[in-house]
């Protein structure tokens, strides 16, 4: 089932989530439609994305939670989240102010030098 819930209070019911109880994130701008960067969120995850519509994910290494540009100022605004056919994977389209990746670059996927 394909769905997509704009970002209004609705949080999806049919994601799948892995083993370790995350689904993984394509996150991509709303205007561009630019992919900027890929990312993780449980449950809890997207309940605050969608009430908040700032964006919370979740952290594999650091085993917490972290809102997009609460250290560096480059905050994503949410706009839809979209499941793909299994359900296993969200598409979030995002409003993105400065640069997603933390390395400086608009996108995760820039090219290396």
């Amino acid at each position: 089932m394909n769905s997509v819930v704009k970002v209004t209070g609705e949080i999806p019911g049919d994601v799948v989530f892995n083993a370790d109880g995350l689904v993984p994130v394509v996150v991509q701008d709303d205007q561009t439609l630019q992919v900027l960067m890929l990312a993780w969120m449980d449950a809890e995850a997207i309940r605050r994305t969608v009430s908040e519509g700032r964006v919370t994910y979740f952290s594999r290494s650091r085993k917490e939670y972290w809102r997009k540009g609460d250290t560096s100022g480059h905050v994503q605004w949410a706009q839809s989240l979209s499941l793909d056919c299994d359900g296993d994977t969200i598409l979030l389209r995002v409003d993105q102010t400065g640069p997603a990746c933390h390395t400086g670059s608009t996108s995760c996927f820039e090219a290396r030098s």
